[in-house]
């Protein structure tokens, strides 16, 4: 499958199109003109767009997408409206009317039912926002939300849904195969899960 990446020059972005090139899938990776590429295979297939400013053209000839995009957590509560919550959902509509099989969405612990209390809460708010609108879209979806992340490679042993703690830890390489397989397979489609590292 082509699959679009959004984020895919982050750290769990990376793993993502490490990972869908070894299942011989194709990544097509959207980067802005300032990103750092270094770090993303060389013949992994680069995508010009701004999640802050995309075109109509951004999901042209791709079967799927997987938004593992983020504002970071540094970068204000302007940016992570800007990227988190409407690029997404620009994202989400431009995949819409590009025939996009599935739209497989990185979210977060917290993000179904975001407490305004938080420390994170114009983050969870964003991303809640997002994943709703992804729900409403009419795609197939996958929605995942772990819990906080480590830069681990992880293990594959992965605990999905209900039995979730949420003061455990999930490691990047763990989400992103959880991403990868989220894209293809049936038991992901239109599920909402939360996530960890076992």
């Amino acid at each position: 499958m082509n699959i679009l990446v959004a984020g895919a020059t982050g750290k769990t972005g990376i793993r993502v199109t490490e990972q869908l090139r070894e299942q011989g899938h194709t990544p097509i990776a959207l980067v802005r003109d300032s990103s750092d590429t270094s770090a993303l295979a060389s013949d992994v297939v680069l995508r010009k767009g701004d999640l802050t400013n995309l075109t109509s053209d951004a999901c042209e000839g791709c079967d799927a997408v997987i938004f593992a995009a983020g504002s970071g957590g540094s970068s204000g509560p302007e940016m992570t409206d800007k990227v988190d919550r409407d690029g997404a959902k620009d994202l989400i509509d431009i995949a819409a009317r590009s025939d996009v099989s599935r739209f497989v969405m990185l979210s977060s612990v917290g993000a179904d039912t975001p407490d305004p209390d938080s420390e994170l809460a114009h983050y969870l708010q964003a991303k809640h926002d997002a994943d709703v609108h992804l729900q409403n879209s009419g795609m197939e979806y996958a929605i995942l939300r772990p819990v906080a992340l480590t830069d681990d490679a992880g293990n594959r042993n992965m605990i999905f849904g209900d039995d979730v703690d949420a003061k455990a830890k999930a490691a990047r390489g763990d989400v992103a195969a959880a991403l990868v397989k989220a894209v293809s397979d049936p038991e992901w489609k239109n599920k909402a899960l939360l996530m960890q590292s076992a």
